[in-house]
């Protein structure tokens, strides 16, 4: 691989670590990156998956304030985020992704408004109710985890804004469990593609190089952060990235 390359996808990788593990908008910058370097689309969407895995990994090193007393809930969301990888995977490997990619910008739309409106959808969310009511929080992390394995990007906003309407906490614990979730759906879908995907394993390493190391940042500096300037940020980048998706789409 070129040189320059190679300090691309470091570099990549570190933006990526830090929007992914600060906002769920990791492969905002990771996909690109590797479409820069010569990977056709494909291989670019299964090296990202793989190179991923490096962003949990360094968010949960970084964020292990946040994540005291979070195991059993951890645990809990992982089974749903990791079904739902192995799903999407299985997908992305056995259909075309045109009709899903033109969902996908109206499933990040979504996901910037449900954080614009989080505290009034929690006070829904949680007002009390008999159990059977409550609209089931496994269901949702599960489709992420699908939408995840299959193509992934801003998947951490969707999951981050379910998340946080379902539970009143700061949302830099929110953001350190999505982190964790979603790395159990990425691991999934990275299993599959390790074994009948087209993964640049040199491509992969480096990007996951620069993700540990821009995650293990992130959760500082989301810790430092105004949350509600920071949601705002989130939900302003998902907007620009589903705009850009649509227009890809259609064009």
């Amino acid at each position: 691989m070129q040189l320059d390359h190679a300090v691309l996808l470091v570099a990549g990788g570190v933006g990526s670590g830090l929007t992914g593990s600060m906002a769920g908008l990791a492969s905002l910058i990771s996909y690109p990156t590797l479409l820069a370097v010569g990977l056709p689309p494909i291989a670019a969407n299964v090296t990202n998956s793989v190179g991923l895995l490096a962003s949990g990994a360094g968010s949960a090193a970084g964020s292990r304030q946040e994540l005291r007393g979070q195991g059993p809930r951890i645990l809990r969301l992982s089974v749903f985020a990791l079904l739902g990888g192995t799903t999407g995977a299985v997908l992305l490997l056995n259909t075309t992704s045109a009709v899903f990619e033109r969902i996908v910008p109206l499933l990040i739309v979504l996901a910037a408004v449900v954080l614009l409106l989080r505290d009034q959808l929690r006070d829904w969310y949680t007002r009390p109710r008999s159990r059977f009511a409550q609209p089931p929080l496994g269901l949702a992390i599960f489709l992420i985890g699908i939408y995840g394995g299959y193509f992934g990007a801003a998947a951490g906003v969707l999951m981050l804004a379910v998340m946080s309407m379902s539970m009143v906490e700061p949302l830099a614990v929110t953001n350190a469990v999505k982190s964790v979730v979603l790395a159990a759906s990425n691991a999934a879908a990275a299993v599959l593609y390790a074994f009948i995907a087209p993964v640049n394993w040199t491509a992969a390493a480096l990007l996951g190089v620069g993700c540990l190391i821009g995650s293990w940042i992130g959760p500082a500096l989301v810790r430092r952060t105004p949350e509600r300037p920071l949601r705002i940020v989130i939900a302003v980048a998902a907007l620009g990235l589903a705009a850009y998706l649509w227009h890809d789409a259609h064009t």
